[in-house]
C-alpha cells in the first residue's frame, strides 16, 4: 500500500524543504461527477499533503485504475449512486490492496468498501478519515511539524 521513498542522501534539496510534509505521500485517486467540486476538493486534499489524481466520472476512474496503482480511492458525493456502488468492485479488481473510501453514504455496508463518510460531512471529516486509514503517515506528519 504505502511505499517508502527509498534511500536518499542527506544534503541540500529544495524539493524536500517543507519538513511538515512526509517524505512519502499517499497516492490518492479522487473521483467526482462534478468538475467544479472535484477541483475544489482536490486542492484541499493536496494542501493536507497528499498526492491526488483527479477523475471526473466513472470512465475516468476506470481509466486511471488501468494506468496506475493507488493507495486510496475516494468516491465523492457527486458521482451517481450507481457509480459509488459499482466502482469499489472495479478498484478491488484492479488492486486488492487499494483502500476504497466512499462519501455520501447513509451508513450502508458494502464488502468492497474499506471506509465510508456519511452524507453532509465536512472536508475536515474527510481528511480525518484518510488519516485514520493511514495512521503511520499521520504520525510522520505530526513528527515533521
Amino acid at each position: 500500500m504505502f511505499r517508502p521513498a527509498g534511500n536518499r542522501k542527506a544534503g541540500p534539496n529544495t524539493h524536500m524543504a517543507n519538513t511538515s510534509q512526509p517524505a512519502t505521500k499517499l497516492n490518492i485517486l479522487y473521483g467526482e461527477g462534478d468538475s467544479e467540486v472535484l477541483a475544489a476538493q482536490t486542492v484541499t486534499i493536496q494542501q493536507a499533503g497528499y498526492r491526488v489524481t483527479q477523475a471526473e466520472g466513472r470512465q475516468q476512474v476506470q481509466d486511471a485504475l488501468r494506468r496506475e496503482t493507488f493507495d486510496l480511492v475516494i468516491l465523492g458525493p457527486t458521482l451517481t449512486k450507481n457509480d459509488r456502488h459499482h466502482l469499489p468492485y472495479m478498484v478491488k479488481k484492479a488492486n486488492q490492496q487499494t483502500l476504497v473510501l466512499v462519501t455520501h453514504t447513509d451508513g450502508e455496508g458494502h464488502h468492497a468498501v474499506d471506509a465510508t463518510l456519511e452524507t453532509g460531512r465536512s472536508m475536515n471529516a474527510l481528511l480525518e478519515k484518510i488519516a485514520s486509514l493511514y495512521p503511520q503517515q499521520a504520525t510522520a506528519k505530526a513528527a515533521g511539524k
